[in-house]
């Protein structure tokens, strides 16, 4: 479901005209999570998920935010992109047990951002899931394509220092045994965020074609064509692409050892008599 699931909050117009979004955004700390077969690792959740919601506005929108900290320490929501001092998610701490904080600022600039708690120790707080990604539109929009969200992240489930598994949004190997359908000669654009800790980069591979990449989204004409980005911790950029033939497609991390523990998946390209047909269980 989180691949192509899109909050746009609840919408109303200001006198003004400008274009109001509101979200509640809830944070927990408690929950205990299946990641891996016989592997359960206590997630903290913004809206009791890890990613949290995939928020979503144009450039020029109010965007406010009903935080509110359900769990058992101290969160906030720190925000990639533009805002006052005092939505930066960092000196307003929200204290445990249901404390509250309203963010809102105008949405910019455009392109893809992430989101994620700011509370010392930071890496514990991202480490245990408190993150999501907020995507500002152009106001002219972007073309019209197959639209989905990709978070790379990583799990040290033995607290060691070192991540134990990695994956593209949470459960290691899933789009592996899951692989996505999309249509031939169709516009695939993935919003992709590297929310990888612990480990200085990590990259994202396409077999079988190539893709041109936005670094950050921000700007609207592609960078470069390749198969292969580098991100640093919580990099991010869009990469659009299409598939002229169909069968199944690997991507995947280029470094070989996120690839074994989780982070890889399949692509499966269709034509227009295969849109009903079952989609297999690829690999194990």
């Amino acid at each position: 479901k989180y691949l192509r699931d899109f909050d746009y909050g609840k919408v109303s117009k200001l006198e003004d005209g400008t274009t109001l979004r509101e979200f509640t955004i809830t944070a927990e700390d408690d929950k205990i999570m299946e990641i891996a077969p016989g592997i359960f690792y206590n997630v903290w959740t913004f809206n009791g998920s890890v990613p949290g919601p995939t928020i979503r506005a144009t450039e020029g929108d109010l965007v406010r935010i009903y935080f509110i900290n359900n769990g058992d320490k101290e969160h906030t929501i720190h925000f990639h992109g533009n805002h006052p001092a005092e939505m930066d998610g960092i000196f307003e701490i929200v204290g445990s047990g249901g404390g509250q904080f309203t963010y809102e600022f105008i949405a910019g600039p455009v392109g893809v951002h992430p989101y994620h708690c700011h509370v010392m120790p930071v890496e514990e707080h991202i480490g245990h899931g408190l993150y999501g990604v907020f995507i500002v539109d152009p106001k002219e929009g972007r073309q019209q394509a197959d639209e989905m969200v990709m978070v790379l992240n990583g799990f040290d489930t033995d607290f060691d220092g070192e991540n134990n598994l990695y994956a593209a949004n949470t459960i290691p190997f899933y789009y592996q045994h899951h692989p996505i359908q999309i249509n031939m000669n169709e516009l695939i654009r993935v919003y992709v965020v590297n929310m990888v800790g612990l480990d200085p980069i990590n990259n994202f591979h396409l077999h079988g074609t190539l893709y041109k990449y936005y670094p950050t989204g921000t700007d609207l004409v592609p960078s470069f064509f390749t198969d292969m980005v580098t991100f640093s911790q919580s990099e991010r950029g869009i990469i659009e692409f299409e598939y002229e033939y169909t069968g199944r497609y690997m991507f995947h991390a280029h470094l070989t050892e996120f690839s074994d523990k989780g982070w890889t998946g399949l692509f499966y390209v269709k034509d227009s008599s295969q849109l009903n047909t079952e989609v297999y269980n690829f690999g194990s």
